[in-house]
C-alpha cells in the first residue's frame, strides 16, 4: 500500500487504503530526534551533522556507526552503561562476524537503534531531565516527542495510539496518509514554527549529507540518499515500512507492505518514484538491481525476479 500526502495532510495519490493504521517503528527517528535540535542540545553539546543522522538512523554496526555513538555519548558526559536500547548482533554481516571469530558477544551500542538512544540521552543532559528513566511513556522527552510526532502526523495525541519498539522506547501508530504527511512536514516544514522548521530542516539536512550514518553499506536508505538526497529524504521502519519525502514538491509518501516482509520494499519505492518522476528512467536503470530483484535458488542461479506491477492512483 502506498499514500502520497502535501504537508496539509491532502492525500494525492493512493495504492490500497491510505487510511490503514501501523506503528511508525524506526520511520519515526527522524522526528524523534527534533526535542535534540530545537531545544538547542545539539548546538550545546557540539554534536555534528553526523552525529545527528546517527541519531535518526537504523545503523549497521559498522565501526564508524559505533564510533559516532560512543562520541555523542562522550558528549553528554555519559558512557555505554547508560544505553537501555538491548543488544542484538550488528546488522552488517562483517561486523557480527568478527564479534564471533573474538568470542564477543554483541552489546547495546551494536543495536541498531543506539544512536537514537545516544540522542535522546543528549536531550535528557540539555534538559537536566532523568536518564535512568528516558524508555518511560511518561518521561517528559517522550511526551515531548508524542507531541512533536502527533504535530508532524496532523493530528492530536490523544488520537496516536501509542505501544513500546523493540528497543524499550514508546512507539506509535499513525494512518498511511498521516505518514505520509510527516514526511512531507520533513521534506518541507513551512508553516511550522521558526524554531521547530530550523530543527526539521537541520535533521532532514544531516540525514541526507550523511547517508552511511541512517542505514549501512548496502541499505536501502544509505543508497536512496546517496543517489537522491539532492531530491528526497527517507527513513524505513520495521515490518516494511517505508517514508519518503519529496524535497520538490513538499510532499510525502508512506509504503507499507501488509504482511511486514520488507523484500519487496525497494522495487516498490523505486517504481513510486518512477512513477512521481522523481526517478528518470536512467536512474530506475541504474537501480535495476533494486527496482527488479533476481530471485536465485541454493545453487545460486536466477530462477526469476520482483516486479512491481501497481500503479499510483491519482486523488487530487
Amino acid at each position: 500500500m502506498v499514500a502520497v500526502a502535501d504537508r496539509a495532510g491532502r492525500l494525492r495519490y493512493r495504492v490500497g487504503p491510505a487510511d490503514l493504521g501501523t506503528f511508525l517503528r524506526s520511520s519515526a527517528k527522524p522526528f524523534q530526534a527534533l526535542p535534540l535540535v530545537e531545544s538547542g542540545g545539539a548546538d550545546a553539546l557540539g554534536l555534528t551533522d553526523a552525529e545527528l543522522a546517527v541519531t535518526c538512523g537504523s545503523h549497521s554496526g559498522e565501526p564508524v556507526h559505533l564510533g559516532t555513538v560512543r562520541a555523542i555519548l562522550s558528549k553528554a558526559r555519559l558512557d555505554e552503561r547508560a544505553l537501555q536500547c538491548g543488544a542484538h548482533a550488528p546488522l552488517d554481516p562483517a561486523t557480527a562476524e568478527v564479534l564471533i571469530r573474538d568470542g564477543l558477544a554483541p552489546e547495546p551500542v551494536h543495536n541498531n537503534c543506539s544512536g537514537k538512544h545516544a540522542g535522546m540521552l543528549a536531550a535528557c543532559r540539555h534538559r537536566e531531565w532523568p536518564v535512568d528513566t528516558y524508555l518511560r511513556p511518561d518521561h517528559p522527552l517522550q511526551l515531548e516527542i508524542a507531541a512533536v510526532i502527533a504535530a508532524c502526523c496532523g493530528t492530536s495525541i490523544d488520537a496516536i495510539p501509542v505501544g513500546i519498539d523493540g528497543c524499550g522506547v514508546p512507539t506509535f501508530s499513525a494512518t498511511l496518509q498521516q505518514t505520509a504527511r510527516a514526511f512531507a512536514v520533513l521534506a518541507d516544514p513551512h508553516g511550522f514554527p521558526e524554531r521547530r522548521a530550523a530543527a526539521v530542516g537541520r535533521v532532514a539536512g544531516a540525514m541526507r549529507r550523511h547517508p552511511p550514518m541512517v542505514g549501512g553499506t548496502g541499505r536501502l536508505n544509505t543508497d536512496l540518499l546517496a543517489r537522491f538526497g539532492d531530491r528526497l529524504v527517507c527513513k524505513t521502519g520495521a515490518e516494511a515500512l517505508f517514508g519518503i519525502g519529496l524535497l520538490d514538491r513538499g510532499w510525502g509518501m508512506a509504503i507499507k507492505i501488509e504482511d511486514g516482509n520488507p523484500r519487496a520494499l525497494g522495487a516498490i519505492a523505486v517504481e513510486a518514484l518512477s512513477q512521481l518522476g522523481v526517478i528518470t528512467g536512467a536512474d530506475a536503470e541504474s537501480l535495476a538491481s533494486t527496482h527488479h530483484p533476481v530471485v536465485r535458488n541454493h545453487h545460486g542461479w536466477a530462477v526469476g525476479e520482483m516486479r512491481p506491477v501497481f500503479r499510483l492512483e491519482k486523488v487530487s
